[in-house]
């Protein structure tokens, strides 16, 4: 099996549990429709009060985000959160497949600066952090999407990290209360950060599972910028799932490992990601795992390649097998031979670990 990332040696020390700081943007704007919201003005309240600069815009239009390269463009939007309405197509909900039965959007973009992000080539204009004024309706809408016989799984995080901006908005305290008042919807939701002190104590009823996206520590380190380290991570997660007397009790975790990828000595590497989690999940805590390999597609390498251009992320088509959709798009995988080789891998070694934790899928 052909190894396709090389990254230097010696990455396999454990990083010092250092949260990353909060994300403070160098300018908010509002829309005027978002401040009227009921929801916008408690987001206004909470922005204040880090002294942040706030412009309210004249008109609905999002302008003065474009610099004159592309790489200008996203050090520009990636400093900007911008409190919007979300548009009429946000209230028709689509299915996501395998990561839940249907998703919608606190916010699209992320202060984050993964060098593989999903969201490149996704999400329309620059990447501005653009958030929801109009949860509360957002929320309602869920109510419209039930299916029978079953308790109805949301993803709420295709489109962001909603911890990353939490202490600027406060949608995710607003979501997980929301849902842990039904009880035929499920709540999912996936970060990479780790400042869950101020939800732990939310009484979510069990209705919430928040997830922590993990990789081997070499990936982490050269590809996941702005972020908390691993090691903080799981300390976090450690919190999340520990039984607690008071207020909402444990919460269900998941751990996403994504994106897999093949790098040097990868089987060390991983293994010594997942001796950590064991390590940290030392109590009966429910547990799931989703994992996912590493793909691109054309349109999110021009990108990424903008955005990134001295990165290192192996993103070579020779190398991989194509993957198409029934709409006609494509994106690049691993060879068969290469994930059917980590497949077993991980499914081996998470079994012997954790044996009554739910491996939900493998992708």
């Amino acid at each position: 099996m052909k190894t396709l990332n090389t990254f230097s040696t010696g990455d396999t020390a454990i990083e010092p549990g250092k949260p990353a700081k909060l994300w403070m943007p160098k300018k908010v704007l509002f829309t005027p429709d978002a401040i009227k919201e009921p929801f916008g003005e408690k987001i206004y309240e909470r922005v204040n009060q880090y002294n942040l600069p706030i412009e309210v815009l004249k008109n609905n239009r999002l302008t003065g985000l474009r610099g004159e390269t592309e790489r200008e463009t996203y050090q520009l939007a990636k400093s900007t959160l911008a409190i919007v309405n979300a548009p009429p197509s946000a209230f028709k909900l689509r299915p996501i497949p395998p990561s839940a039965d249907f998703q919608f959007h606190l916010a699209e973009g992320c202060p984050a600066h993964c060098q593989y992000c999903y969201l490149a080539g996704s999400l329309q204009g620059p990447p501005a952090i653009r958030v929801f004024a109009n949860l509360p309706s957002i929320l309602q809408n869920t109510l419209n999407y039930k299916l029978p016989g079953k308790v109805t799984s949301f993803e709420a995080s295709c489109y962001t990290d909603p911890l990353s901006i939490e202490h600027l908005t406060g949608s995710l305290a607003e979501t997980i209360q929301f849902f842990g008042n039904r009880h035929d919807g499920h709540l999912r939701f996936v970060t990479k950060f780790t400042a869950v002190d101020p939800l732990l104590n939310i009484d979510h009823n069990g209705r919430s599972r928040w997830r922590v996206s993990l990789n081997a520590n070499a990936v982490s380190r050269h590809l996941e910028g702005g972020t908390a380290t691993i090691n903080a991570r799981i300390q976090a997660l450690r919190k999340l799932a520990f039984p607690r007397e008071n207020g909402g009790g444990a919460y269900p975790i998941g751990i996403v490992l994504a994106p897999i990828m093949p790098v040097a000595n990868w089987q060390e590497e991983y293994s010594l990601l997942l001796d950590q989690i064991q390590e940290n999940l030392d109590f009966p805590a429910n547990l799931t795992f989703e994992l996912i390999t590493h793909r691109f597609t054309p349109g999110s390498k021009e990108v990424l390649l903008e955005w990134y251009p001295n990165t290192s992320l192996e993103m070579d088509e020779s190398s991989r097998a194509v993957k198409r959709n029934k709409f006609g798009g494509s994106k690049y995988v691993y060879p068969q031979e290469t994930m059917n080789v980590m497949k077993k891998f991980f499914y081996q070694e998470i079994k012997d670990r954790f044996p009554k934790a739910d491996i939900l899928y493998w992708t």
